[in-house]
C-alpha cells in the first residue's frame, strides 16, 4: 500500500485576494451528500481528521483533531446555509502565524450537472507561505472528500504520518 494521495480532481481557482485560497472540485454527489461531509463528525473524519467536535449554530464551536496528538484546528462557525454555504474561522493551536479563528474557511455547494460544485475558499491567511502550505491542504483533503462523498474509501492520510524524528 502506498502513501500517496488519491488522485483528485480539486482544481486552483483564482483567489479573489492574495491573501485567499480558492479550491474547486466537481463531486458526483447531491449538494445535501456533500453538505453531511462538513456538519456531521462521523463523515468528517472519514476524509479528514482523526476526532472532531462540531456545534452546528453560528458562533458555535469548531474543532477538528487532524492527526491525534498534534495540529488542532480551532474555529467558529460563521454561515450555516444548508445545503449551500458553510462558514468558520480557522486557525491552530499554538500557531503564532495562523492562530484559532485568525482566518475564515467559506464552503460554497452548488448543484453542477449530476453532481456538485464545491468551492472553498480561505481568506485571512498572513502570507504566501501559508496560502501555499493551506493551499496544499485543502487540494490533498479535497481529493480524499471527492472519494468519501461517493462512498468510497480514501484510505490512510498521507498528511497524517508522524513528523520525521
Amino acid at each position: 500500500m502506498t502513501n500517496e494521495p488519491p488522485p483528485t480532481s480539486a482544481r486552483l481557482a483564482a483567489p479573489a485576494a492574495a491573501d485567499t485560497v480558492v479550491r474547486e472540485i466537481h463531486i458526483e454527489a447531491s449538494p445535501e451528500t456533500v453538505w453531511e461531509f462538513f456538519v456531521d463528525p462521523e463523515k468528517v473524519v472519514r476524509w479528514k481528521g482523526v476526532a472532531t467536535e462540531i456545534d452546528l449554530r453560528p458562533g458555535g464551536r469548531r474543532w477538528l483533531d487532524m492527526h491525534g496528538d498534534r495540529d488542532i484546528a480551532v474555529g467558529e462557525h460563521t454561515v450555516i446555509d444548508p445545503p449551500h454555504h458553510i462558514g468558520f474561522t480557522w486557525g491552530w493551536e499554538g500557531d503564532d502565524l495562523v492562530p484559532p479563528g485568525s482566518s475564515t474557511v467559506d464552503v460554497y455547494l452548488t448543484p453542477q450537472g449530476t453532481g456538485t460544485l464545491v468551492r472553498l475558499e480561505h481568506s485571512g491567511l498572513p502570507d504566501a507561505e501559508q496560502c501555499e502550505k493551506h493551499g496544499a491542504g485543502w487540494t490533498h483533503y479535497l481529493g480524499r472528500l471527492e472519494v468519501a462523498a461517493v462512498g468510497g474509501d480514501p484510505g490512510p492520510d498521507a498528511f497524517a504520518e508522524p513528523p520525521a524524528e
